[in-house]
C-alpha cells in the first residue's frame, strides 16, 4: 500500500498546490476538485469570447486572435492535465481498495498457506505498486514536457505577433513620417534662401554720394 500511497502522490504534481495538501492528507475532495476545474474552464471560454469581441475592434485583428486562441488553448490543457490527475488518483484508489479486499478474501481462505507463499504475494504486490507509480511519474514527466513545448511554442507565436503589429504600425505611419519629412526639408530650403537674401543685402555696394548743392545766386541791384 506504501507504493500506492507513492504513486499518488506523484500523481497529484500536476494538481494545484490546494489539491496537492489535501490528497496527501487522504482528505482531497475530487468532486469538489471537479466542480473548480468546471467553473475555471466556463471562466475561460467567457473571457475567450470577450477578447475575441476586443480583437475585431483592434488594428490588428487576426494577430489578436492568435494571441487569444493560443493564451485559451493553453489554460484549456492545463485543466485536462488536472483532470486526467484526478482519474489516475480515483482509479489508483479503486484498484488499492479492490486489491486488499482480494488479499483479505485470499487470506481467509487460505490460512494454511506457507511463509514461502505469502512472501511471494507481498513481493508480488509490491511489483504491481511499483508499476503503477512508474506509470504515474511517466504520466506527470510526460505531462511537463508537453506543457513547456507549448509554452516555448505560445512564446514564438507571440514574439512574431508583435513582430506583425509592429511592422502593420510603421507602414501604417510612413506616409505621415514621409510627410513631416517633407515638411522639415522645406523649411530648411526657406530658412536657407533667407539667410542668402540677408548675406546679399549686407555685402550690397553703397551708391556714391551726392555733390554738394551750388550756392545761391545774388539778386541783381
Amino acid at each position: 500500500m506504501k507504493k500506492i500511497a507513492l504513486a499518488l502522490l506523484m500523481t497529484l504534481a500536476s494538481l494545484p498546490l490546494w489539491a496537492q495538501s489535501n490528497a496527501a492528507a487522504g482528505n482531497a475532495n475530487l468532486e469538489a476538485e471537479r466542480t473548480r476545474l468546471s467553473a475555471e474552464r466556463e471562466a475561460i471560454e467567457a473571457r475567450f469570447l470577450q477578447e475575441r469581441t476586443a480583437c475585431y475592434k483592434k488594428f490588428a485583428v487576426e494577430d489578436c486572435l492568435r494571441e487569444s486562441r493560443g493564451r485559451r488553448r493553453t489554460e484549456l490543457d492545463s485543466i485536462k492535465r488536472q483532470e486526467t490527475a484526478i482519474n489516475d488518483i480515483q482509479r489508483q484508489r479503486a484498484g488499492a481498495a479492490e486489491q486488499q479486499k482480494l488479499d483479505q478474501k485470499a487470506a481467509t481462505q487460505r490460512p494454511a498457506d506457507t511463509q514461502e507463499k505469502r512472501d511471494q504475494s507481498a513481493k508480488d504486490q509490491k511489483d504491481r505498486e511499483q508499476r503503477a507509480a512508474d506509470h504515474a511519474a511517466s504520466r506527470a514527466s510526460t505531462a511537463a514536457e508537453a506543457a513547456e513545448r507549448q509554452k516555448q511554442f505560445d512564446d514564438k507565436q507571440k514574439a512574431h505577433a508583435d513582430a506583425q503589429t509592429k511592422a502593420a504600425q510603421r507602414r501604417a505611419e510612413a506616409p505621415a513620417e514621409a510627410e513631416r519629412f517633407a515638411e522639415k526639408q522645406r523649411k530648411a530650403e526657406e530658412h536657407r534662401a533667407s539667410r542668402e537674401r540677408q548675406n546679399a543685402d549686407r555685402t550690397k555696394p553703397r551708391g556714391a554720394p551726392l555733390p554738394p548743392a551750388a550756392p545761391a545766386s545774388s539778386p541783381a541791384r
